[in-house]
């Protein structure tokens, strides 16, 4: 069976040298495209020697080159994510998107390239993130009463948006279970006198600080009890696994969007 070609985007960050890492280190794929932004110091380097061993595979800007590849995975940020997508639907190039904080038009340019290449856009590539999803939709389902619900997460001091697009998907899933509209039901922070909790309400609070990789909890919050749902991200290997996961999902599919929940079989 012949090796999935992968490209990186933002191989120099500290996703993309995990991705870069995972990649060399699998049996199935070879790395075959490092990109960076244009202007980048890392340009011209061996990318491999991101995560201490050279592969030959120099470190470009140049879009043309992803060609050669049959998956990009990206986990940029959402003007990079874009022009790399339409770079990908140039040529024929399935994309695996990490990448979070889409507004509603950059999502929508997701969905259009879908119907020419293969897309698995994801809030979250981890395989137990989407176990967890899986699992807030059951407990939703029993604990339809009587609970109160908060989301909270906390990341790293760099990440740029809040809440997380995992901590959004988490509160989209709990929401569709129990019949209600997140855009009506969540609030994303409390402050002052705030009068008492409305019983349909979706909270969010939101940590930034130090160098968390990911922790994500659901609480429902009953009269007596307390439920909590956690996920603990220790290291990004979990998000690079996943991503070739989906990137074998899609290697051989002509179009497509989907989620981690199609990838693994969680619908």
């Amino acid at each position: 069976m012949s090796k999935i070609r992968f490209a990186v985007a933002g191989c120099s960050g500290r996703m993309g040298r995990m991705l870069v890492d995972a990649v060399l280190s699998s049996a199935d794929g070879e790395l075959v495209v490092a990109l960076e932004h244009t202007g980048s110091a890392f340009i011209g380097k061996d990318a491999g020697e991101l995560v201490g061993s050279a592969c030959g595979v120099k470190i470009t800007d140049d879009l043309s080159a992803l060609s050669t590849c049959d998956v990009l995975i990206d986990f940029t940020r959402p003007e990079g994510t874009l022009a790399h997508l339409h770079a990908c639907v140039q040529h024929k190039t399935g994309i695996v998107i990490g990448t979070t904080g889409f507004d509603a038009v950059g999502k929508a340019e997701i969905e259009a390239a879908s119907k020419n290449i293969p897309v698995v856009f994801a809030p979250n590539m981890a395989v137990g993130v989407n176990a967890v999803f899986k699992l807030l939709e059951v407990a939703a389902g029993i604990l339809n009463e009587g609970y109160d619900i908060e989301v909270i997460e906390t990341h790293h001091r760099y990440k740029v948006d809040a809440p997380s697009g995992t901590a959004l998907r988490m509160g989209e899933v709990v929401a569709k279970a129990l019949g209600r509209s997140l855009d009506e039901d969540a609030i994303y922070g409390r402050e002052g006198l705030t009068g008492e909790r409305p019983s349909r309400q979706i909270g969010f609070s939101t940590i930034r600080g130090g160098d968390v990789v990911g922790d994500h909890t659901v609480l429902f919050a009953g009269l007596g009890e307390r439920i909590e749902i956690t996920h603990k991200s220790a290291s990004r290997m979990p998000y690079a696994s996943g991503s070739l996961r989906a990137a074998r999902f899609i290697k051989d599919k002509a179009s497509g969007l989907f989620d981690m929940q199609d990838v693994l079989g969680l619908r």
